[in-house]
């Protein structure tokens, strides 16, 4: 699914395809947002998008309305990796999901490189 999350009719394209699906967690990339966004709808779902200053790459998550009630933060480490944070909750542990994409073969070999050493580091 390619959907561009500045317009506010993609995020709701986003949310109904996410309900479609039945994911708990979903990661998102390419989100090219200047300003970061965090919003969490009337259903129950979470979203976090961050900022990425040069309006390309970025990451972001959708998290469902079960846990949402568990989000505890959402960070960009680097531009293509992202932390969310859980919190323990009931019977829900705590966890760390990662978001993470790799640039494609049509990168310099240089910066390819770069994220993978910025990909170990986690």
């Amino acid at each position: 699914m390619h959907v561009h999350l500045h317009q506010s009719p993609c995020i709701e394209y986003l949310l109904m395809q996410a309900r479609r699906i039945k994911c708990d967690v979903i990661g998102l990339s390419e989100t090219r947002r200047r300003q970061s966004f965090n919003d969490i709808y009337d259903s129950g779902e979470e979203l976090f998008l961050v900022a990425c200053g040069s309006g390309v790459d970025g990451v972001g998550v959708l998290v469902n309305r079960t846990l949402s009630m568990n989000s505890g933060s959402f960070e960009q480490i680097v531009t293509r990796i992202g932390r969310l944070r859980l919190k323990r909750r009931g019977s829900i542990p705590a966890l760390t999901i990662f978001v993470v994409y790799a640039p494609t073969s049509n990168y310099d070999e240089e910066e390819v490189e770069a994220f993978y050493m910025d990909l170990e580091k986690f």
